[in-house]
């Protein structure tokens, strides 16, 4: 195990919904992550998608249905869009940071493919929510495609599976850059969810849970830490209720009876909560931390946030 190497997953408090706040919140990810580098860690950074891709769906949809001429984007395509344009302000804004600190380090994305099961469950109970808002009609038409719709109270929305990872496909190229001394992006938005037929990766109408990635790449590298930066300062038993219990630590065993009785959101703490148990469990040593993204070196510390371990 590298005691050095962080695989630091931002949530979508680091982004926001619109170019605008996506360019203002990188900012303060990209200032969480300099800390880190200034600290002397190696950094490894995953991120959410799920505004993005949405974005990227939609405006693709719309396109395609003001000119014939265009098919609708698949979602593997729209989750590389996703990649790679949230790879490119977060690399931007890093180096950025980093030489106002006098620092020189090279920040690399890379577009990711994870390998999921085509038998995985997943795809006939689809659970991740996607795109705008349809008619009732609209839907209908989603429906003779083979597409699974849901109504919500504003209207139709698609939802589309989410099966779980395999493996990562790049995982050679991102080690060899981490060896190389390089800050990496890898595995955005839980990485393009592909399916392996003979030689061929074809993309799947799917999204990777991607905090359930972010464990898989930190167990494939080794880490030492998974640190979640997120938009709260610490785990809470009942978050939202008056009676909310903060947590400073959490063991293993706590964390796997409090998912089991259904202490954590689904969508929201529940992937984080079973990402820290994956990966604490795959070796000794290891930790996980959940806390705010302007805390990360007191999250480290232990001055805040929650520590799985």
């Amino acid at each position: 195990m590298s005691q050095n190497i962080i695989v630091v997953a931002l949530g979508r408090s680091a982004f926001g919904e619109t170019f605008p706040e996506q360019r203002a919140n990188v900012k303060k990810a990209a200032c969480a992550v300099a800390d880190l580098v200034d600290a002397g860690y190696q950094v490894v950074i995953t991120h959410s998608n799920g505004p993005q891709i949405g974005m990227v769906h939609t405006a693709m949809t719309e396109f395609s249905r003001l000119d014939s001429k265009y098919t609708v984007a698949p979602m593997s395509v729209c989750g590389a869009m996703s990649q790679g344009y949230i790879g490119y302000d977060l690399q931007s804004m890093i180096r950025t940071e980093l030489l106002l600190r006098g620092i020189y380090k090279p920040v690399s994305t890379i577009i990711t493919q994870v390998k999921v099961d085509p038998f995985d469950k997943a795809f006939s109970q689809p659970s991740k929510i996607i795109g705008r808002f349809m008619t009732e009609a609209e839907a209908a038409k989603e429906e003779k495609k083979g597409n699974y719709v849901v109504n919500q109270d504003k209207g139709y929305r698609r939802i589309i599976a989410s099966p779980k990872p395999m493996d990562i496909y790049e995982i050679d190229a991102i080690k060899a850059l981490v060896d190389a001394n390089q800050i990496v992006i890898a595995g955005g938005g839980g990485g393009i969810p592909v399916l392996e037929q003979g030689p061929v990766l074809k993309g799947a109408s799917a999204i990777i849970e991607k905090d359930l990635v972010a464990a898989m790449l930190a167990n494939l590298l080794n880490a030492s830490t998974l640190l979640f930066l997120t938009g709260v300062d610490k785990v809470e038993l009942d978050y939202g209720k008056e009676n909310a219990i903060p947590l400073d630590t959490l063991s293993v065993s706590d964390a796997t009876k409090y998912m089991e009785e259904g202490y954590f959101e689904e969508g929201a703490m529940l992937p984080k909560i079973e990402a820290s148990v994956d990966f604490v469990s795959s070796g000794n040593g290891r930790r996980a931390i959940i806390t705010n993204l302007e805390k990360a070196l007191e999250g480290l510390s232990h001055k805040t946030g929650t520590i799985i371990e």
